[in-house]
């Protein structure tokens, strides 16, 4: 309902505090190194972008925040890259030294929060709680682990986000504006206006104009930029790929060959379920492995030490499987021993192991007959590609030896597909029912970017459909198309401009007779058109706000215009002209309406909030102090978008 004060009220902050928040606990997980970093001396070393109070903001922490912030642009665009982030940089920079001026603002006035409470944030981390809500060691490692982070960093970043929380959320909380501010705004919704609005449409004015030859010339002449036809090309094409490759497959021998170096994969396996349990300590391994050993399961074993049954339980392993999980010595040790057999504890570069063998068993392996198809099409595909990339090289050494288009596709026996003259987005020119084959679209690019005399080029395919050799044959420049062949669509515009202008001319016309005292259907009827009849409008402000964009244009008008003014509009969609004319303004008046009134203040409550958090975000840098090192910030800079972090 108030968009329209939504519009007028927007902070520069731009977004709301739980908006702050968030941000910041992303751009802190960002940041490899949040600890503070005491710099000697009056100057900034070179690779420190900014001194906030007693801590800074470095040239790794850029890199992690920028590296992180990659990692998620990639999950919606995986071939995006550093260059693409450019805009990132500085809004990521402001973040941090925001972060670290919250930090040392709080160090400097003893705001200390305690090990207890972030201990309890900790535990809220994602994957880090067990199935049955217990707090899980290992899986607090393996967060550590996922998000390439240290316990100390995390910390860290955990004090700079809660500081955020307690510091900055309640200064904006529950901002409220004065009933004295939202009086006024509330009146002017209720505001009424009166008004005429007279249409002046181009099919009035159209009517028996018939451009002679000379004017259409003259027109086309003056107009030629918009009647220019795009360069149009002839492109030949030959498809290397798939059809040059079918007799290519794999030999008997060579499947069979296949067979016996992959045991590993075809052959009979030993397969063993394995519960484990990996601790930093070998005190609490070697706990875990004497009470296992006593009889308790090793879930109820591995409790004591914080793990639970998901932490532990590994379900069936081959040995590889295994090997990837604990590595090859721990691995062997678990592949020798018996079922039943509590082993441990190990030591690894990953801890303190405690390995149970729960049940073994011998896994089938696939005959030779059983595995024949499945080797065939992996070694057939393998052998195909490198077909293919020899072809395509053996077409490349032909071009790089000076042959042309023609003398490549013979010596390489390739079929050549030549299109009609086709524009550079593959559309034919007066053949509506022409299709450039999708599966070509890549070489088209090429195909208008080589010049009469280049080379051809080899460009790959999307898919698995190879690649493709492209060359001009024939190149028609851009130009306009002859008057001959577009005349009717060259005399439709003619009439439309004139029938524009003379719309125009009978709407200002209109306008200026109306305004003040003036009568608008007198005007109206001066001019000796058949218009439409004039249509009254009555509207309140607050209907505006409702209808959002779909606001009528005369509508708009009539809320922009002193009473009896006329003003001349033109029609959106090109249909011709209107003429509005505002008869009466009614002020607004909400004092009556108290519910409007607090309507309007919860509406500014949210834009206030940013103002107050920015302000208070100010005065803390401003507290603490900020220092910029701006070399060192644009060369950071550089460095990153360029790709080299």
């Amino acid at each position: 309902m108030l968009r329209y004060f939504r519009s007028m009220s927007k902070s520069t902050i731009g977004t709301a505090i739980i908006g702050i928040v968030g941000l910041l606990i992303l751009i802190g997980f960002a940041a490899g190194d949040i600890s503070s970093v005491s710099l000697g001396g009056g100057g900034l070393s070179s690779d420190t972008l900014a001194r906030v109070g007693s801590r800074s903001v470095t040239d790794r922490d850029m890199s992690s925040a920028m590296q992180r912030r990659l990692g998620q642009v990639r999950q919606q665009n995986p071939e995006a890259g550093y260059p693409e982030l450019a805009a990132d940089f500085d809004p990521l920079l402001e973040s941090l030294i925001e972060l670290r001026s919250l930090q040392a603002f709080a160090a400097k006035n003893g705001f200390v929060l305690s090990k207890r409470l972030i201990d309890k944030e900790i535990a809220q981390l994602p994957g880090v709680r067990g199935l049955a809500g217990e707090v899980s060691i290992q899986g607090y490692q393996t967060f550590l682990a996922r998000e390439h982070l240290t316990d100390a960093e995390v910390r860290d970043i955990i004090s700079g986000t809660l500081l955020q929380q307690l510091l900055v959320t309640p200064v904006a909380n529950n901002a409220r504006v004065p009933i004295g501010v939202a009086t006024p705004y509330a009146s002017m919704l209720l505001e009424q206006r009166e008004g005429q609005v007279a249409l002046i449409p181009i099919e009035a004015f159209a009517a028996g104009l018939n451009p002679s030859d000379a004017q259409l010339q003259q027109y086309y002449s003056a107009n030629r930029a918009r009647y220019m036809v795009p360069e149009q090309r002839v492109l030949k094409i030959a498809r290397i790929g798939p059809e040059q490759l079918a007799g290519v497959s794999a030999t008997p021998q060579e499947i069979e060959a296949y067979y016996k170096a992959h045991q590993d994969v075809y052959g009979a396996k030993d397969v063993r379920a394995i519960d484990q349990a990996v601790v930093p300590d070998q005190k609490v391994a070697a706990g875990i492995a004497q009470r296992a050993r006593s009889g308790q399961s090793f879930v109820d074993a591995v409790k004591p030490a914080g793990l639970g049954a998901q932490d532990v339980q590994l379900g069936p392993q081959t040995r590889d499987q295994f090997t990837d999980v604990a590595g090859a010595k721990v691995a062997a040790t678990a592949f020798a021993a018996k079922t039943g057999t509590v082993i441990g504890p190990i030591q690894s570069e990953l801890g303190w192991h405690v390995i149970k063998i729960e049940s073994a068993q011998t896994q089938a392996g696939k005959s030779l007959a059983q595995a024949s198809d499945e080797i065939a099409a992996k070694l057939n595909a393998e052998k195909r590609a490198d077909a293919l990339a020899t072809l395509v090289d053996k077409v490349q050494d032909k071009i790089d030896d000076g042959a042309n288009f023609d003398e490549t596709v013979k010596s390489a026996n390739l079929s050549v597909t030549v299109t009609p003259l086709i524009t550079a987005s593959g559309v034919q020119r007066g053949d509506s029912a022409y299709k450039f084959p999708e599966d070509l679209v890549p070489v088209l690019k090429s195909g208008f970017e080589l010049s009469a005399t280049d080379d051809p080029v080899v460009e790959q395919l999307a898919g698995d459909k190879g690649f493709a050799l492209v060359s001009p044959a024939q190149i028609v420049s851009s130009a306009p198309a002859p008057l001959a062949s577009i005349k009717d669509r060259v005399r439709t515009d003619w009439i439309r401009g004139q029938a524009l202008a003379q719309a125009k001319a009978v709407a200002n016309s209109i306008a200026a007779k109306a305004r003040g005292k003036g009568s608008l259907a007198e005007a109206v009827k001066a001019a000796g058109k058949p218009l439409p009849a004039i249509q009254p409008m009555r509207a309140r402000r607050i209907q505006l706000s409702e209808l959002g964009d779909k606001v009528p244009a005369p509508l708009r008008v009539l809320f922009s215009s002193a009473s009896g003014t006329a003003k001349v509009g033109a029609d959106p969609q090109g249909r011709g002209f209107f003429v509005v004319k505002v008869d009466k303004i009614v002020p607004g008046n909400a004092t009556g309406q108290p519910g409007l009134i607090t309507e309007v203040q919860n509406e500014f409550s949210q834009p206030l909030a940013q103002e107050y958090a920015q302000q208070f975000q100010a005065a803390v840098k401003n507290a603490v102090g900020v220092k910029r090192n701006q070399a060192a910030i644009q060369a950071t800079k550089k460095r990153i978008t360029a790709g080299s972090l």
